[in-house]
């Protein structure tokens, strides 16, 4: 089995576990992100905190509502990990392979340096974007639904006693599933609908860059540190990995949140009539009605949830991914470390 399958498939199964635990956490901060209630000029009211919100969303929508989409959701963290993990590996030994070159002929030291590695996670990110967005879109309507309140149910009769009145005075709504979100977004912008929001998300590529530059980086610097005191032989542990990982995804999500909010915003159900702010027809004019009638405060709504559910989901991702790893290639080699070309 190749490497770069490996890192796809355990790519894959960290996110999976990753999204299961974070995913009430993900779907509080959409909502977050789509308010659109407050005007520039007035007085801000303060924001609900998080765990409030999630109580307020159990109260009045049931349990249910803070996993809308999680079905959607694991396929596309699946569909995205694995997308992403075996790119990265391939574009990453390409990136190897050229590194080894160079310095056969003189030039640098025969690894890969950050910059390489940058390009290398943004190409892999809009691979990943290109192919999964669809899904994304899917998520974010159903994320955002609010559950309608109970319908009145028709009278079959003229005459009722107040007990038969109560009894048949109100339905349930009919449940919002994935079939709902499609049919409604392909109504409502037909297929490019399905890759709303696809200009700041390809954007965010940046955000996995700088999470991956970051994590290689402190990595290496652990790595090399171990190796001044004599530990270069022994591996990182899951607990390192995982504060790597926390790390890494802390100093990605502050730099390029406002891009995240933007595209939810695009990827939320349109309002097609009524005040104008609440309609967008693309990334610019996003961005100008935010600023016009909301204030650049808005750019940064829900961050401290987000940066919450981020920073653990990557932090798990980061760990279950390298285990997973590890234990494949124990299972298929009978050995846990990779064979390191080493520059000849």
């Amino acid at each position: 089995m190749s490497d770069a399958v490996i890192n796809g498939l355990a790519g894959a199964g960290g996110g999976i576990i990753a999204q299961l635990i974070t995913y009430p956490l993900q779907t509080v901060n959409t909502r977050q992100q789509t308010d659109r209630d407050h005007k520039k000029g007035t007085k801000r009211k303060q924001d609900v905190g998080t765990l409030k919100q999630m109580i307020q969303v159990v109260n009045t929508e049931g349990w249910g509502r803070l996993y809308s989409g999680l079905a959607p959701s694991l396929f596309g963290t699946a569909a995205s990990q694995g997308v992403y993990y075996y790119f990265y590996q391939v574009f990453r030994s390409k990136a190897e392979a050229a590194a080894i070159a160079r310095f056969k002929k003189g030039h640098g030291d025969g690894t890969v340096g950050i910059f390489s590695s940058l390009l290398v996670a943004a190409f892999s990110g809009c691979v990943n974007v290109l192919l999964t967005n669809p899904i994304w879109v899917v998520v974010t309507r159903m994320q955002t639904h609010r559950k309608a309140s109970k319908l009145p149910k028709p009278s079959l009769t003229l005459s009722v006693t107040p007990d038969e009145e109560l009894q048949t005075s109100e339905i349930e709504p009919p449940p919002y599933g994935t079939t709902n979100a499609v049919q409604e977004l392909f109504d409502e912008a037909g297929v490019r609908g399905f890759w709303k929001g696809v200009g700041p998300t390809l954007l965010m590529v940046s955000n996995p860059s700088i999470q991956f530059m970051i994590y290689e980086t402190l990595l290496k610097k652990l790595k090399a540190r171990r190796a001044l005191i004599g530990k270069a032989n022994s591996g990182v542990t899951a607990l390192e990995t995982f504060l790597l990982g926390a790390a890494a995804k802390l100093g990605a999500t502050v730099m390029t949140y406002p891009l995240l909010v933007v595209k939810s915003r695009l990827q939320a159900k349109q309002v097609t009539g009524g005040d104008k702010n609440l309609h967008y027809k693309g990334t610019l004019d996003a961005i100008m009605k935010m600023i016009q009638y909301e204030g650049l405060y808005c750019f940064y709504r829900g961050m401290s949830t987000k940066i919450t559910q981020s920073v653990l989901a990557a932090a798990v991702l980061f760990m279950v991914k390298e285990e997973l790893v590890k234990g494949v290639r124990l299972l298929t080699t009978g050995n846990i470390v990779n064979k390191v070309r080493r520059p000849v």
